[in-house]
């Protein structure tokens, strides 16, 4: 049983709870990658967008990415600097306003970059995000750089120089990946746009790199990167990781409402959803970690899991626990904030989590409830 630096029974269920102490670890290994590689690493909205700790995040970080105008926003009000924008492709009707945001602003496409050209303004740097054919990833719909990928464009797709005014290159093609990945992943931009770098400003890797994974090679990273900035003293480079920043810092709580049994399986219910709370559970797949289970053995009282929604498959095969189940139990997802908190949904109109911040001081601060209104409101 993993030991918590908050009362859970404190927590109302079902709620997120983010943990400042743990979230401070993980930048505190991402500086020293910065410092030691002279990289600059910045927080991928995509993954992790709680807002309320952005000044926190600002203490290491200098910046981060955003996907949309919506993303942009929130950087620039919450954490006070413009935002490495890219999308795959832009609204029109945003785009100026997207662009003011924006520090450095990547197209997807050759044909979105001559699209918008003329909308450019001189104070954004502009990219150009490219497939280098080379990905860890097996799970199809996290890889970017699977045979069609509509992601970024291929080597033999550019001219013999780059257009004028693309000063980066981006790519993105890992996801939760380790060192050796990355160090994969360079060789690849350099065997398929080395032409390219010398006349190039920065190189924007993506995200995907889990150096705050427990067994994760951060001196093999280091190294990696201090070799590549070696061989382009010119270029800089760019990190945008978002499961790395909020990697374990942050659990899912959940209480027991019943158990039901049918054809001789329990399912225990809880007040939250798979298909709406925790969705990559069920895209990725993948079988999130019970705090309150034990390892499969001889125990006699195993559970599937069954989520509030309506929907058939809102559920997860059987865990093992050492003890019979009731009603009024609580049940802990474990790191359940990267990739879940920006994903969840409303589906059903089922009781949306709140979300609680775990202070450095022991405090315990609700953050946000939701209600019918939140509900009404995405709806009309």
């Amino acid at each position: 049983m993993i030991n918590l630096s908050y009362d859970p029974q404190l927590v109302q269920t079902p709620a997120f709870v983010i943990d400042e102490q743990r979230l401070k670890r993980n930048l505190e290994i991402i500086d020293r990658v910065q410092h030691a590689a002279g990289v600059d690493v910045i927080l991928a909205l995509k993954a992790y967008a709680g807002w309320p700790t952005f000044p926190f995040i600002k203490k290491y970080l200098s910046g981060a990415t955003a996907s949309s105008l919506n993303e942009a926003r929130l950087i620039y009000e919450e954490m006070g600097v413009k935002a490495h924008t890219y999308a795959p492709v832009y609204l029109p009707d945003e785009f100026d306003h997207l662009q003011a945001l924006s520090s450095h602003l990547t197209f997807n496409s050759l044909s979105q970059f001559a699209r918008f050209r003329g909308h450019i303004s001189g104070e954004v740097s502009i990219g150009l995000r490219v497939n280098p054919e080379y990905s860890s990833v097996d799970t199809a719909l996290y890889n970017p750089a699977v045979p069609g990928s509509r992601l970024g464009v291929l080597a033999a797709q550019l001219p013999e120089k780059l257009p004028e005014l693309i000063e980066g290159l981006h790519v993105h093609t890992l996801c939760e990946s380790d060192a050796a990945s990355t160090a994969a992943l360079l060789a690849a931009i350099e065997n398929r746009f080395g032409k390219y770098l010398p006349q190039l400003k920065w190189l924007n890797l993506g995200g995907g790199h889990l150096m705050t994974r427990k067994g994760y090679d951060v001196e093999a990273l280091i190294y990696s990167l201090s070799t590549f900035r070696l061989q382009y003293p010119h270029l800089k480079i760019i990190m945008e990781p978002g499961s790395a920043i909020a990697w374990e810092i942050g659990e899912l709580h959940t209480t027991v409402l019943d158990v039901v049994e049918s054809g001789g399986i329990q399912t225990a219910m809880i007040d939250a959803s798979f298909t709406a709370h925790m969705p990559d559970t069920l895209e990725m797949p993948y079988r999130p970690t019970i705090m309150e289970a034990v390892e499969k053995g001889n125990t006699p009282y195993p559970y599937r899991i069954g989520g509030i929604s309506c929907l058939a498959g809102d559920f997860m095969e059987a865990y093992a626990f050492d003890q019979a189940l009731k009603v009024g139990d609580r049940l802990t997802f474990w790191d359940m904030i990267h990739y879940t908190m920006v994903k969840t949904t409303m589906f059903n109109g089922v009781r949306h989590p709140s979300i609680y911040l775990a202070k450095e001081s022991g405090e315990l601060e609700l953050l946000r409830s939701f209600t019918y209104e939140d509900f009404k409101q995405r709806l009309a």
